[in-house]
């Protein structure tokens, strides 16, 4: 008999709403909020506002489009955290009105773990690749930096994160100090693409082990442009194809650098990459060809499932579900990572 599950995801500035049947995707609905564009970054009271507004549609264009009622679902799936406080609490408050009001059971998300199982996400009339377990996850997103390696659909050992500054908090900096708008990171690999990536050097961090560090490659940006404006005000305009060339290949650096590692010291070749930064096509191309030379079995999301979905959300509450978990009607959002089970 098959499980048809509802996801709900609110974390930060895009609210959806999905419906999976066992593992494939019947309908996967968003709506993004542009209010945030004109502040250079996500206003949280705003952001509450807007989930509240597009909540209630957005849920039943999903339903609509799986072709489902509310009846027909076994369980609802919401992401629990972490993310903005005030947006988590929209989407907790209203799966758990809802399950109240349809007596369906409730199963919070990570949301960080949505990300990693993106990847079993199966689309009808494609071809559904998926890695085998164990594999190492990179996981790039605005606000989290981490490999992980992933055991089972349930278990995830973090070996490496972010010190500091996430990578994609990275990218949205850089593109804000060179005037480039937000979000960042779209924007700054574009350029990208017309610059040459060794027309200027940026300083790289230099931490042991698997962990990053971000902070020191934003300040190295900074301190370059300001000396260089002092002589050219013009100096950003005049090169801003190769700064963001520049800066993304010794992010994408760091970043391999890690992972590269990781694989040596597990001995795993299975890898993923998940998050919003995932959907950078300098980063694409680059563990493609990593993957090619050294001989790993690489797995890239499609551009759909690297934004905050809730197709994601509903594959990890499908898992859950499935391994006889539910949860209760006392459980509250979370914004910080360390606070999530």
């Amino acid at each position: 008999m098959s499980t048809i599950i509802l996801g709900i995801e609110s974390s930060c500035d895009d609210t959806s709403a999905a419906v999976i049947r066992d593992e494939v995707m019947l309908s996967n609905v968003m709506s993004s909020q542009d209010v945030h564009e004109k502040y250079g970054g996500v206003i949280p009271e705003l952001a509450s506002r807007a989930h509240q507004q597009n909540i209630l549609p957005v849920v039943d264009r999903a339903l609509k489009l799986a072709g489902v009622t509310l009846n027909e679902i076994d369980a609802i799936a919401f992401t629990r955290g972490p993310g903005l406080l005030g947006s988590l609490l929209v989407g907790t408050s209203f799966a758990k009105g809802l399950s109240i009001a349809i007596n369906k059971p409730l199963v919070d998300v990570n949301h960080l773990q949505g990300h990693i199982l993106s990847h079993f996400i199966k689309v009808p009339d494609k071809e559904n690749r998926h890695p085998s377990f164990p594999y190492l996850s990179l996981l790039v997103s605005g606000g989290h930096t981490q490999i992980v390696k992933v055991n089972s659909h349930l278990s995830f050992d973090i070996i490496g994160e972010t010190l500091d500054d996430a990578v994609g908090e990275a990218f949205d900096k850089c593109a804000k100090i060179m005037g480039l708008g937000y979000p960042g990171g779209p924007v700054v690999d574009k350029l990208a693409k017309e610059g040459n990536a060794d027309a200027f050097k940026f300083s790289k961090p230099r931490i042991g082990g698997l962990d990053y560090s971000f902070s020191g490659v934003k300040t190295s940006l900074l301190y370059f442009l300001r000396d260089k404006i002092k002589d050219n005000p013009d100096f950003v305009n005049e090169n801003v194809n190769d700064l963001c060339a520049s800066f993304q290949k010794t992010l994408i650096d760091i970043l391999l650098d890690k992972l590269i590692l990781a694989t040596k010291q597990t001995g795993i070749k299975e890898i993923t990459i998940a998050g919003g930064v995932s959907a950078n096509s300098g980063l694409r191309e680059r563990i493609t060809k990593e993957g090619i030379n050294r001989g790993w079995n690489t797995f890239l999301p499609e551009f759909r499932f690297t934004t905050d979905n809730a197709a994601m959300i509903a594959i990890t509450g499908y898992y859950k579900f499935k391994s006889g978990y539910t949860c209760s009607l006392d459980v509250v959002p979370i914004s910080r990572i360390l606070d999530y089970a």
